[in-house]
């Protein structure tokens, strides 16, 4: 390194310092460059030689302090090298611009020798080498950008974005640019400087510069992402600054909206990043009708991008007025309602359209939103199951489904076809797929609803009032013998009268007048088939569908239980015919199981041997009879011990055939411990556990050479039957007497060996979940070693077991919750997590709840991971009284005022955000540790007990809470305040969910106030918000009165217990918005004085009508006949009319193609000097003089020359058409920016001259 550094600064030197040397100027200034940067690299390679030698030779603690401050002067002298490296490169692209713009002087002119100046080519070059090394230096130390002037690094890069570099210079210019942002003030600085015209014609070029576009839009990110100012809380959403200004945003739009073009799709997500941020520059530029039609027509995968953005604007009503009501957003719904007739590739559309619609239903502002106008987007919705059009029907209904979280179990197909369910059984008990069928069909309990339940059951409301039950019944009219269709649609219709919370005949009326319609039998037939065909599903999925695990003890006279003791009624007869056998029948048993006869356990009689096991060895004299008489015992036992190699070699590959053999060693084990002789037989006389333990002892480090091929090796656990011998030490541990068999053989001591081998965890596992706990013992301390275990997997398993065995428990044991509180002091904060979230979910049950309350845990080092579980605490007067005295509840709750109530809010909503697909889910864990239901709250809890209703009484907040709510409970603007609103009505919601709470609500009078939150606020997801709260206050019998006074209807189960569900009885009210005035964009007043000539006239008004679709191609040609005529050469190469043109594409929307198409039609070069010129042009041609008073809704005319600048919404071809049509004639006195000395269109003859 240090040889080529020497040999770059001698080369350097010899160059400048010939005489005869003929350098250009710019030649010696990089020659300058390279030798300035070749001794920077020799002064940081000799410091860094004399920083080794220093530490080489003093090694006192002196010298190494000595050492460390050269280091840092080291640091900053290679930035301060960097940085004089930095420097050099915009200097020698300053003088690169200066040397390239400099006219070459005249031989004459001068005595001096003149050289060339450099060509294009090499001057392009060196400004891309120089750009390249620069932007490499940006890029290696972030700390340099901060110290350069971004405005000197334009004014040095301006030049290499001119016509006359290449595409390449100029694309390594626009990325250096985007290097030097860091800030917003780096881009206020950029914005000072002349590039928005460079920025635009980049964008405006073709798909052979896809580089250079690629690093203008680029850059274009870069500014927002960097530059852009967020909206203020208190000044309303989307209400921030984009640093980009109109001509830039119209040409970025431009390449949004043209199809071909490959930076489409970032440019709309750049688009609707920008409409969060500043809406209203996205709607003056025209960006919201891209963003529309991309919405309704564009990708899907776009769209689906695009929805979660207009739900957030139509959220607020300060952004909802850019949309036009009833137009705007309904697009997205074309394609369903404008299916009918498409050709059969559009059905897979119409899938992706159906789910972005069930997205947008799912939200607040989706569903009222489409409710306005008394529901006229949801009524055209259903209507399309009335189109004759099967394959659009059926994707329409499986929305539907989809829309209402309808899980079709597995016989939902063969009840679709018309087919019996005679083949479909329910699910026995502990079968595999009785999990799935769980999951399948929602289980109905007295547990109150979820949110997500709360939101489908007022959007079945909604769907019922938009006519989806009449729509299903016409479906029914149609065939009366019935089809695919008419049945599928009975399945939609059966789940909404199942689900929906009101009583069937409000839901159904027109399906009972057809079946009561005696007048004409074809409406009696559809009727009563529907209504069969409903009873039948009804009746199916009864049967069909399983109880809960967790449900309670089933009904004495049900069917199951019937089956069970019958079951148990033929065990009893079995056994009790085994224990009466004779001495005759029995030796028979014996010999016809074939154990007496041969080892092969393959001819054994498996049913024979197993009917002797389980009934007649379980009479003592039997069993002392097998052992000491027929040596039967002897025989069967010593195919079970493991040096044998029979069981323990048997494959365990065919899982059904082999495992019963597992299973009948456990119940060979359990007959021996029924009777004394057993018992003395497998404690004196057998060697099986001797044999365990020796196996065992084959694994132990410490207990000589290891065995080559043990018993319990890892291969032959997981491919035999080996691993039974767990199963077998499972069952001796359910009896008294085998554990002190296992004791007298050690095999506890085996096990705490086995414990600490960090490469046996199977057998750890395998022992920790086949030993039996309900005897105090040795059984419970082996499962306290592995809580204990040195290996955390070893921990994060047994933590895992316990809290199994906890939750499967019918009654509370205290040295299981013991153990458990034990697991939240473990050093891993995972197997804490684990510990706290079981025994949470232990603490649902109140007598659980009360013995670890009793047991007061320390749960202030578990944070977050606690917070649940003290929150259930707080429930009990204990356990309050515990954390009161704790100093938890004074910490806590002004935590909850001040910070966490707002969490909370996000919390939920994110939940709800996902649950409906508005959001994706990252993780499916998110959704599985939030149920639900509605979170704990700290203000919910702690007015369960009279204790902490009156802490909460004499700390006031229930009162700061209603003050707020009564001031900004209508506030629509300050997002910060609507936050806080949101929050505290979860707060008073909670409060009132207890009977306690209740009366604080009562006290204050704060329900009518959240009603009419509910059914006046604008912000729309400040009304679901009320919804919930209102669900959370009839959630008890107090709460349900107290609405049904002010109208709105709580739900009760089949025992009358609230569900917390409260539906308004006018629904309209709630979820209707009014109407609103679309916001019309404030006219610029930015005019130009008009040209004089009339040459310059026409080409102007010819680009002006451009932009007209009708007029178009009248125009082009017009221009294409001017640009061939001599007289009009100076107009196509004046940088003025230049100017001109480009002022109009900036302030009126043009297609990317027709921008093109201008820029093409000028011989006009963007160079430094035009550029300034341009910008003199825009201070001498602006119009200073007031701005003429237009009438606010004065009919729009559409002029041939100089177009107005376009308006959102108005850039129709028909409504072009129309206003061309109808164009008012111009008063004398128009404003000089009409510019119509007459009405003529270019390219026609006046009074039908020719």
């Amino acid at each position: 390194m240090m040889g080529t550094a020497k040999s770059i600064k001698e080369g350097a030197e010899a160059i400048l310092n010939d005489p005869n040397s003929q350098l250009k100027d710019t030649l010696r200034a990089q020659v300058e460059t390279e030798k300035q940067m070749a001794n920077s690299r020799l002064d940081a390679i000799a410091q860094r030689i004399d920083l080794h030698r220093r530490v080489t030779d003093d090694r006192g603690m002196s010298q190494v302090h000595s050492v460390l401050m050269l280091n840092s002067h080291q640091h900053a002298d290679d930035f301060r090298s960097v940085l004089q490296q930095a420097s050099v490169c915009i200097k020698t692209l300053a003088s690169i611009g200066r040397s390239a713009m400099s006219p070459v002087p005249s031989p004459s002119s001068s005595s001096t020798p003149q050289y060339p100046t450099p060509n294009e080519s090499e001057t392009t070059r060196m400004r891309t080498d120089a750009m390249t090394k620069l932007t490499g230096t940006l890029q290696r130390n972030l700390r340099v950008r901060y110290e350069l002037d971004v405005a000197q690094v334009a004014q040095a890069v301006i030049p290499a974005l001119s016509d006359r570099s290449s595409e390449f210079c100029r694309a390594t210019a626009y990325r250096l640019i985007r290097h030097t942002l860091v800030d917003t003030e780096s881009v206020k600085r950029l914005h000072e400087q002349p590039l928005d015209w460079y920025i635009v014609k980049s964008l405006t070029l073709d798909l052979k510069h896809t580089v250079e576009k690629e690093q203008v839009i680029k850059l274009i990110r870069a500014i927002v992402e960097i530059g852009s100012q967020r909206s203020d809380p208190h000044s309303g959403p989307c209400s921030g600054n984009v640093p980009l200004s109109d001509a830039v945003m119209r040409a970025f739009i431009a390449v949004a909206e043209q199809p071909e073009d490959p930076f489409k799709s970032i440019c709309i997500l750049t688009l609707a990043e920008i409409l969060l941020i500043d809406i209203d520059l996205v709607s003056r530029t025209g960006g919201i009708r891209v963003l529309l039609h991309s919405l309704a027509e564009g990708p899907l995968e776009l769209a689906s991008l695009l929805t979660p953005v207009f739900l957030h604007i139509v959220d607020s009503p300060r952004t909802r007025g850019y949309l036009r009501p009833g137009t705007d957003l309904e697009m997205a719904l074309s394609g369903v309602t404008d299916a009918y007739g498409k050709d059969p590739t559009h059905a897979d559309r119409l899938k992706g359209i159906c789910r972005l619609i069930g997205t947008m239903l799912r939200t607040w502002s989706g569903l009222m939103y489409f409710c306005m106008d008394d529901m006229q987007a949801i009524r055209a919705l259903v209507d399309t199951l009335q189109i004759p059009s099967l394959d659009t029907r059926e994707v329409v209904l499986d929305m539907f489904f989809d829309l209402l979280n309808i899980k079709t179990p597995e016989w939902y197909q063969t009840f679709i076809n018309g087919r019996r369910l005679t083949m479909y059984h329910k699910a026995r008990p502990g079968s595999g797929n009785e999990k799935t069928h769980q999951q399948e069909l929602p289980q109905r309990s007295s547990e109150p609803l979820k949110l997500t339940d709360q939101y489908i059951g007022l959007l079945i409301l909604v769907l019922c009032k938009a006519g989806l039950l009449d729509a299903l019944t016409n479906m029914f009219q149609e065939n009366p013998t019935g089809s695919n269709l008419s049945r599928k649609a009975t399945l939609l219709m059966a789940e909404p009268i199942a689900h929906a919370p009101l009583r069937t005949s409000k839901l159904i009326p027109h399906v009972f007048d057809l079946a009561l319609d005696y007048q004409k039998g074809e409406h009696r037939i559809i009727g009563t088939s529907a209504l069969s065909s409903i009873d039948s599903f009804n009746r199916n999925r009864a049967r069909l569908q399983p109880s809960p695990a967790n449900s309670s003890r089933p009904r004495a006279n049900s069917v199951e239980d019937a089956i069970r003791r019958g079951q148990r009624q033929v065990e009893q007869v079995k056994v009790r015919m085994g224990l009466q056998m004779d001495d005759r029948t029995f030796q028979a048993a014996l010999l016809e199981t074939q154990v007496m006869l041969t080892k092969d356990h393959n001819k054994w009689n498996f049913e024979t041997l197993q009917d002797l096991i389980e009934g007649p060895l379980l009479n003592p004299k039997r069993m002392e009879e097998a052992i000491k008489v027929s040596r039967f015992i002897r025989r069967l036992m010593s195919f079970f011990h493991p040096f044998s190699h029979r069981f323990s070699d048997i494959e365990r590959w065919n899982w059904q055939s082999n495992q019963r053999w597992v299973k009948m060693g456990c119940t060979l084990l359990s007959t021996l411990m029924a009777s004394p002789d057993g018992q003395r037989f497998l404690g004196s006389e057998d060697d099986f556990l001797r044999q365990i333990v020796r196996s065992f002892a084959q694994l132990d480090p410490f207990n000589g050479t290891p065995e080559s091929d043990p018993i319990f090796s890892k291969k032959r656990v997981s491919d035999t039957l080996t691993y039974g011998y767990l199963e077998m030490l499972g069952t001796l541990s359910k009896y008294k007497e085998g554990i002190e068999l296992m004791e007298k053989f050690k095999v506890f001591t085996a096990f705490y060996h086995l414990s600490e081998l960090r490469s046996r965890e199977d057998l750890i596992k395998g022992i920790i979940e086949n030993i039996d706990y309900s005897i105090d013992g040795h059984p419970r301390i082996v499962l306290s070693k592995a809580l204990t275990s040195s290996y955390k997997h070893i921990r994060l398993y047994a933590t895992n077991h316990l809290g199994i065995m906890i939750k499967n428990s019918t009654s509370a044991n205290a040295w299981t919750l013991r153990l458990l509180i034990t697991q939240l002091y473990d050093p891993a904060m995972d197997v804490c997590e684990m510990a706290a979230r079981y025994l949470e979910e232990a603490c649902e049950s109140m007598d659980i709840l009360r013995l670890v309350v009793a047991m007061q845990p320390t749960l202030d080092h578990l944070g977050e991971i606690g917070h649940g579980l003290l929150l259930k605490f707080m429930s009990t007067p204990m356990g309050f009284r515990y954390l009161y005295d704790a100093g938890y509840i004074d910490r806590e709750m002004d935590l909850w005022f001040h910070e966490r109530n707002i969490h909370y809010v996000v919390q939920i909503e994110v939940y709800l955000a996902k649950a409906f697909g508005s959001i994706p889910v990252e993780d499916e864990d998110d959704l599985l540790t939030f149920d639900g239901l509605v979170p704990q709250h700290f203000y919910g809890e702690i007015a369960k007990t009279e204790l902490g209703y009156q802490v909460l009484r004499e700390k006031g907040h229930f009162a700061e809470f209603v003050h707020f709510i009564r001031q900004h409970g209508l506030e629509n603007e300050d997002t910060e305040v609507i936050l806080k609103l949101k929050s505290i009505l979860w707060t008073v919601g909670n409060i009132g969910s207890t009977t306690g709470g209740l009366r604080f609500l009562e006290e204050e009078e704060i329900i009518p106030v959240i009603l009419e939150i509910a059914e006046q606020s604008l912000v729309l997801s400040v009304r679901g918000t009320c919804f919930f709260v209102l669900g959370l206050i009839s959630s008890t019998p107090q709460g349900a009165e107290i609405l049904d006074d002010y109208h709105w209807e709580a739900t009760l189960s089949p025992l009358g217990l609230p569900t917390g569900l409260c539906i308004p009885v006018d629904i309209e009210k709630f979820v209707s918005i009014p109407p609103w005035e679309p916001a019309s964009c404030i006219e610029s007043d930015h005019r130009l004085i008009p040209p004089t000539s009339q040459a310059e006239l026409e080409v102007l008004t010819a680009i002006s009508n451009l932009s007209n679709t009708v007029i178009a191609n009248t125009a082009s040609r017009t221009l294409s006949k001017l640009k061939s005529k001599s007289e009009y050469k100076t107009v196509f190469s004046s940088p003025a009319v230049f100017f001109r043109a480009l002022d109009l594409i900036s302030s009126s929307h043009y297609r990317l193609p027709v921008r093109r198409y201008i820029f093409d039609l000028f011989d006009v070069d963007l160079e430094p000097d035009v550029v300034k010129q341009m910008a003199e042009y825009a201070k001498t041609f602006l119009v200073t003089s007031p701005k003429t008073s237009r009438p606010a809704h004065a009919p729009r005319a559409v002029s041939v020359f100089f177009a107005a600048p376009r308006q959102y919404g108005s850039e129709s071809d028909e409504e072009e058409e129309i206003a061309v049509k109808n164009r008012p004639k111009i008063p004398t006195d128009a404003p000089v920016v009409s510019l119509r000395p007459k009405s003529m269109v270019v390219g026609f003859a006046e009074g039908g001259e020719k």
